[in-house]
């Protein structure tokens, strides 16, 4: 039986890129990566204790699109001088 070609793409290979907590600079950060035609989704971790602040979003991005989506994201926060946490880590779906 002859597989179709989607089957061969790499999929659930995203990344957490950053952790953001300034609002302004994570539309920046959206509209670089849109500019640059990166696929990305924001996830807002739930609060707990050790985790307060409703603002901060973390970005992620697929794995193929790190690098270019990292340097964008660094050179965003050094030009303006916001605070960002890159995180390099594997997303953790829970879709799935």
């Amino acid at each position: 039986m002859e597989q179709p070609l989607y089957t061969s793409v790499k999929v659930n290979n995203e990344i957490e890129l950053c952790e953001v907590a300034d609002l302004e600079c994570k539309q920046l950060i959206e509209k670089a990566l849109l500019s640059k035609r990166i696929s990305y989704y924001i996830r807002w971790p739930k609060s707990s204790i050790f985790h307060l602040s409703k603002s901060n979003c973390i970005i992620c991005v697929n794995d193929s699109s790190r690098e270019i989506a990292e340097d964008m994201v660094r050179s965003i926060c050094e030009e303006k001088g916001y605070s960002v946490k890159f995180l390099m880590r594997k997303s953790q779906n829970q879709y799935l």
